[in-house]
């Protein structure tokens, strides 16, 4: 699938993330047909999102309102498909990750790329209300979101001392979700290999001006 960029969601002390990526980075660097990069938020501390078209600078070549912005922008373009794990809080996700979509502005370097999700939670739905408002986001900047998804409820005890999930269905689960980005991925690269539609937001303020 090229290179996969697995993006952590939670940046909380005592999270219970890690033991989640530690299994999902293990299998996905075990396929042969890509690269895996973890980007942890927590290694990205950027500012809450108040960038302006006046902020960026020059458009073809942002400069953002601080480095950190334009390096993240620039992170993100490397990848060729993500995989998004998140917790959820209040039926949706922590800000973190809202902010760090967000913050991928004017570049428009998710865009056209397959997103997967991996959700997590301390009850028994396994973050599926998250993912769900996730793939909502994930339209909107024009990523591609994928159905099918890995839900692993009751976290702290999902997975064994090996690291291995308890429920041998979770592991069904995520083979059928890196199998999907791997499809995606190639079809994907081959579409705008062959060229891309300026994107929409563009093309309608294009025809505004011209109205």
């Amino acid at each position: 699938m090229g290179h996969l960029q697995i993006i952590v969601g939670s940046t909380r002390p005592d999270r219970q993330a890690d033991a989640v990526v530690r299994w999902v980075a293990g299998q996905a660097s075990e396929r042969a047909a890509s690269t895996t990069e973890v980007l942890d938020l927590r290694d990205w501390p950027l500012p809450m999102f108040g960038e302006t078209l006046k902020t960026v600078g020059d458009v073809q070549n942002p400069t953002y309102s601080v480095p950190i912005v334009k390096a993240w922008n620039a992170k993100i373009a490397t990848g060729d498909a993500y995989l998004f794990i998140t917790p959820e809080y209040n039926h949706s996700i922590p800000a973190v990750l809202k902010n760090a979509i967000d913050s991928v502005f004017v570049s428009f370097a998710f865009r056209n790329k397959p997103a997967g999700f991996v959700g997590y939670s301390g009850g028994l739905v396994g973050g599926a209300r998250a993912i769900e408002h996730l793939a909502h986001i994930a339209i909107e900047v024009e990523m591609v979101p994928l159905r099918n998804t890995v839900l692993v409820g009751e976290v702290q005890r999902a997975f064994g001392a090996d690291g291995e999930p308890v429920n041998k269905m979770t592991r069904a689960a995520l083979d059928i979700l890196l199998d999907d980005l791997t499809w995606w991925s190639g079809a994907l690269a081959d579409a705008r290999a062959r060229g891309q539609l300026p994107p929409g937001s563009v093309r309608l303020r294009a025809a505004r001006a011209a109205s």
